[in-house]
């Protein structure tokens, strides 16, 4: 049964010890049943409202991803105007390159003849003035145009530069924008893991109280049979078991592995009373009655294996379970240390041992206190 059965035995252990006052434990039963019937509609509702968390986050995830998707496109955008502005760059210093490279031979052209720039020198060293004069106005001509061809790159170089520097900025704040949503995204996908971690965790707690309710009403269903049967056929009237304090044969040869009373549950830590005690013994050992009575309980129940119980009169019951055989039936008259059936493996102990408890009109007693003290 894997983890349900450790539950299975917490909640069964402190209700099917014995037969004695079957109408007792069945309503025992019927009351557990009611708290497992809460904790699970509670767990429905824990369920549920994860759920809803889990669909806002969802919904919260679709936005950020509508977001960044918005973003990615500004950004692929931007990009591309970068990418146009920098051919345009580009292409501006290429065309600069060549009107220096002209300009460069003009100059060595000028220079080749004299031209300083000094127009009075110019008109004194010449013996054509006319011609001179027309040569001065087509150089300051193509000084005029060549400096406006320059200032304008310069200018456009400039806005370029700017432009560029703008887009880069704006890259920049997209990129910064984009690692934000992202950011986001991660941190709602980490909420995402962590409730759809819980909600397989309350599910998982769900499922089980649901075998556990399941197990619960087939427990009650078989109560209810043994209190038909035991009301009809139960008339053993011995006595004598309860001078016997202190004086009882042990059921079966080995320690005390788990005592009586209150402990704490070492897989759910939680305080749990034990109404009988855990010997762990060898399989197969041999189990035998500490006392004569009548058998009004001998089968398989969940979470004892196989389980005896046994009617000595007085009010006075013992039970018997993790027996691998039981060597008898429900009606059987059992005498003294009689052997009744083997040692099986405890789910508790997770190895062989027997499980024992005495009862006293419902009421479990310490069987510490009632059977021999053993000696090393």
């Amino acid at each position: 049964m894997g983890a349900v059965l450790p539950l299975l035995v917490l909640l069964l252990l402190p209700i099917y010890s014995s037969g004695a006052a079957p109408e007792e434990e069945y309503k025992k039963i019927q009351e557990r049943m009611d708290e497992q019937k809460k904790k699970l509609s509670e767990v429905q509702e824990r369920e549920h409202s994860i759920l809803t968390e889990i669909q806002d986050v969802s919904m919260r995830l679709g936005t950020i991803e509508a977001e960044l998707t918005r973003y990615r496109k500004d950004l692929r955008r931007t990009e591309n105007e970068i990418a146009r502005t920098t051919a345009e760059a580009d292409k501006t210093k290429i065309s600069l390159g060549r009107q220096k490279a002209w300009l460069k031979r003009k100059l060595k052209t000028i220079h080749r003849f004299g031209y300083s720039g000094d127009t009075v020198t110019l008109l004194m060293g010449s013996t054509d003035i006319s011609q001179t004069l027309r040569t001065v106005k087509y150089m300051e001509s193509i000084t005029r145009y060549e400096h406006g061809l320059l200032t304008d790159y310069k200018s456009n170089l400039e806005k370029l530069n700017t432009r560029y520097a703008a887009l880069q900025a704006l890259r920049a704040e997209q990129a910064t924008a984009t690692e934000k949503v992202r950011s986001k995204e991660s941190e709602l996908a980490t909420q995402r893991r962590s409730k759809e971690a819980i909600l397989n965790s309350v599910r998982h707690e769900k499922a089980t109280r649901q075998k556990v309710l399941a197990e619960l009403k087939e427990a009650s269903k078989k109560m209810m049979n043994i209190i038909r049967e035991s009301s009809k056929v139960d008339t053993y009237a011995a006595t004598g078991f309860g001078k016997l304090k202190g004086k009882l044969p042990w059921p079966a040869e080995g320690r005390v592995a788990i005592p009586y009373g209150s402990q704490r549950d070492p897989q759910f830590d939680t305080p749990v009373f034990r109404n009988g005690i855990h010997i762990r013994s060898e399989a197969a050992a041999e189990t035998r009655t500490v006392y004569g009575g009548k058998v009004i309980f001998a089968e398989w129940f969940k979470g004892f294996g196989q389980l005896i119980i046994i009617n000595h009169g007085s009010g006075y019951h013992t039970l018997y379970g993790n027996l691998s055989e039981i060597f008898s039936k429900v009606g059987d008259i059992i005498k003294d240390n009689q052997i009744i059936g083997k040692v099986g493996t405890s789910g508790i102990l997770n190895a062989p041992g027997l499980y024992f408890e005495i009862r006293y009109k419902g009421k479990p007693l310490d069987p510490g206190q009632w059977l021999k003290t053993r000696h090393k």
